[in-house]
């Protein structure tokens, strides 16, 4: 049985990827170059919807491009110990629980300037003054790695 061969637009919308991000993956070498038709056309088989569809379920986990590359350095060499796969999972999963930790504190923040704001004039407005004043903060934001920080 021979693999279907696929445009870029059709592996784009089997994976729910844009067109210019799968050329991307292939920039970087996440994915492979793609065989191409004598008109220059790019041309996809089954392997490279696979990996696609890989590395699209990965990002949606949150795993970043370099955890990525090294999960499908293993994927693609299957006698490699399971247990640096469940490591790269590890850290992910670490990532995440600190991600639960800032957004909770930043919930807890939002909320109680939401509830403390009377509804008056602006010069009055508890939610300006609190963004003003990074003391009036219940959380410290940088000790719990609260976000983008301009430095």
């Amino acid at each position: 049985m021979e693999a279907a061969v696929r445009s870029i637009g059709e592996l784009a919308r089997r994976t729910g990827t844009k067109v210019q991000t799968i050329r991307y993956y292939e920039q970087i070498g996440l994915m492979p170059e793609p065989g191409r038709t004598a008109g220059g056309q790019r041309r996809y088989g089954d392997a490279e919807l696979d990996r696609l569809s890989f590395i699209r379920h990965a990002r949606q986990l949150g795993f970043s491009l370099d955890a990525i590359r090294e999960l499908l350095d293993l994927s693609d060499n299957p006698d490699r110990p399971c247990d640096e796969a469940n490591a790269i999972a590890a850290r992910q999963l670490q990532e995440v629980e600190l991600r639960i930790v800032r957004l909770e504190a930043l919930k807890q923040e939002l909320a109680r300037m939401v509830q403390e704001c009377s509804g008056g004039r602006t010069a009055d407005c508890r939610v300006l003054h609190v963004l003003k004043d990074h003391t009036e903060c219940l959380t410290d934001h940088d000790a719990v790695g609260g976000g983008p920080v301009d430095r």
